[in-house]
């Protein structure tokens, strides 16, 4: 008489899923990082009812990412009205807290705060002349080692 199991696979498998432990409840999954931080970015009044929730228990569960939020907000806001002379104060306030990578940025715009201040102040841009340069530095990688300086100014100004 030969030894072992007679029945079929299929038998065994349902045996064993009765006696598996039920599921706990299933909860719904964090949201990433980088959609996260495109929430935190973004103009509150464009995010949808479901994002702002989802965004609010984020910083309810977060203090860090809650003072951050309200860092970059006023950040934000001090650019896009042009209050560059509120710029000490939110320096000030996000020395306060403790967010490393925010103390990097702080220290940054210290090292050329006036700069900072008239950009985030006055209406003149530089925005014209960094978009040439940047085409200028494109034109130059597609040739790179193809040919000298003639063929670039060539391909510069017939560009343009």
């Amino acid at each position: 008489m030969p030894l072992g199991y007679q029945g079929s696979y299929q038998r065994v498998r349902a045996y064993f899923r009765e006696k598996r432990l039920p599921p706990g409840p299933v909860t719904a999954r964090p949201p990433s990082p980088r959609v996260v931080a495109g929430w935190i970015l973004c103009r509150p009044e464009t995010l949808t009812e479901t994002e702002h929730l989802r965004l609010k228990a984020v910083r309810v569960h977060c203090p860090e990412l809650d003072a951050l939020t309200g860092h970059v907000r006023s950040f934000g806001q001090m650019l896009t009205e042009r209050q560059g002379e509120r710029l000490p104060q939110w320096l000030d306030a996000v020395r306060q807290d403790d967010l490393p990578g925010l103390h990097t940025l702080a220290a940054g715009i210290d090292r050329d705060r006036d700069a900072v201040i008239a950009g985030l102040t006055l209406p003149w841009s530089s925005g014209a002349v960094e978009g040439h340069v940047n085409r200028i530095k494109m034109l130059k990688r597609q040739m790179f080692g193809r040919a000298g300086f003639h063929l670039l100014r060539k391909r510069v100004l017939l560009y343009s």
